[in-house]
């Protein structure tokens, strides 16, 4: 078994290695030229459809903008947002931060793309729901079926990692040194918190993260911005050093200018999930008269998660200057740094996020897994079957250590990315032209306002 691990581990490093990160961002590049940068110039637009009261209900659809995003925020908005940034810190030093946002800003264009051809090429499924995402349009758009067969093999499984084990993990983890509750009782109730809402199916989920991703992710902005407007002094500091450090590579763990740009670019990556193409499975469920509206809706999930939440927890960091201290491991740096500045309140209100965060992960990797699962198996009692056994798999993640599981997702999540970067590629014609319908449909609405 360790030997297993030991592969799987540097398989991860190869799947994970410079070339899928240059292919990751290279597409983000890609679509911003050919899109005419419209994640600066639709952005105001974009946002007003987010917080629109007016969402769209008369189109095909089960959810409305507004719960898609949302769901989509649940599955991205975890663990990542808080460890993963203080690793990237750790191991690529502040200047990791800059490379971070630049990978989000770009990635705003690929997950604009990956939304545009998922509504697009969209199906009922046998019970009158949508269905849509990579699978669909590498099948339909690109006729490349057996892509869209690989890319559901690894979503399938991958959920029970990303998106499951090493979520539950995270909270039972927080909970046990936070409150000090036992492994097994978070496992139980991450069970029935979870079960109820996933066995619902995707309108349920959709009503509960609509609640629930905007008060966890208003709590920890919050947390952060007290830290940051309680300290303006340090602020202009933290920029310049995040600024500085971007290109000479100075770090902790006394890393050079590549591993500052891999690290960041990875691990904002790793957070807004642009390019791994799982967002757009809840895009493709949303309410929408054409596919460039919803584009515009899941675009600003990488605004929120990376340029906003990531920051918060990348800045409150360098502002506490605890980067520099090599005893600190990656995944307690967020929390000393929050008690530099609130005391013995601030690793609290840290876990408590952590808690909120990867409880919402869970629902929305549930709902990605499953329709990966159906496209391969289309099969009511099997869907069902997979929901239950995910549900359970929860309080597997959260009392047992499953480090050969964790690893193995790990190599599956990159791996989606592969095939749905080739669909984004290749069928960046289609975006192109679902976007000058777009602007157009924009245009004739502000002429009618006139």
């Amino acid at each position: 078994m360790e030997a297993f691990e030991a592969f799987l581990d540097k398989a991860g490093g190869i799947v994970w290695g410079p070339p899928l990160l240059i292919l990751l961002v290279g597409t983000g590049i890609f679509l911003t030229f050919r899109l005419g940068a419209l994640q600066v110039g639709l952005l105001p637009y974009a946002l007003k459809l987010v917080f629109s009261r007016n969402q769209d209900k008369k189109s095909e659809g089960d959810i409305t903008h507004f719960q898609a995003l949302m769901t989509a925020m649940a599955a991205t908005v975890g663990v990542g947002n808080i460890v993963g940034v203080a690793t990237a810190v750790t191991l690529g030093g502040p200047g990791a931060v800059f490379w971070m946002w630049l990978a989000g800003f770009f990635g705003m264009a690929t997950k604009y793309g990956e939304a545009i051809l998922a509504v697009k090429y969209r199906v009922k499924d046998s019970k009158g729901e949508m269905a849509g995402g990579p699978m669909y349009y590498l099948e339909h758009g690109l006729k490349q079926k057996w892509l869209g067969v690989l890319f559901a093999i690894f979503g399938a499984f991958a959920a029970f990692g990303i998106g499951n084990g090493t979520q539950s993990k995270a909270v039972a983890d927080a909970m046990s040194n936070t409150f000090s509750i036992p492994h097994w009782v978070s496992g139980i109730v991450l069970v029935l918190f979870a079960g109820l809402v996933i066995l619902g199916g995707i309108k349920w989920i959709g009503r509960v993260t609509s609640f629930f991703v905007p008060i966890m992710a208003l709590f920890y902005l919050i947390g952060g911005l007290i830290i940051m407007l309680s300290n303006l002094t340090l602020i202009p500091e933290a920029f310049a050093t995040i600024f500085k450090f971007a290109f000479t590579g100075e770090a902790a763990a006394g890393g050079a200018i590549g591993a500052v740009i891999r690290f960041g670019i990875a691990r904002g990556l790793f957070s807004n999930e642009a390019g791994l193409g799982s967002a757009p499975i809840a895009a493709a469920a949303a309410r929408t008269d054409i596919p460039g509206r919803q584009a515009l809706v899941s675009m600003t999930q990488v605004l929120f998660d990376t340029l906003v939440i990531c920051s918060i927890t990348g800045i409150t960091i360098v502002m506490s200057g605890l980067w520099k201290d090599t005893s600190i491991e990656a995944g307690a740096l967020t929390s000393a740094a929050w008690g530099t500045f609130l005391g013995d309140i601030g690793p609290v209100l840290v876990s408590i996020g952590i808690i909120f965060f990867a409880s919402s992960t869970i629902l929305g990797w549930g709902y990605y897994g499953e329709k990966c699962f159906q496209y391969l198996i289309d099969n009511p009692t099997a869907v069902k079957i997979y929901r239950v056994i995910f549900v359970l798999f929860i309080f597997v993640g959260a009392t047992a250590k499953l480090d050969v599981v964790w690893a193995l997702a790990d190599v599956l999540n990159g791996l989606m990315a592969i095939p749905n970067l080739i669909g984004l590629l290749g069928l960046s014609g289609i975006i192109v032209l679902e976007t000058k319908r777009l602007r157009s449909k924009i245009k004739e609405e502000r002429k009618e306002v006139a």
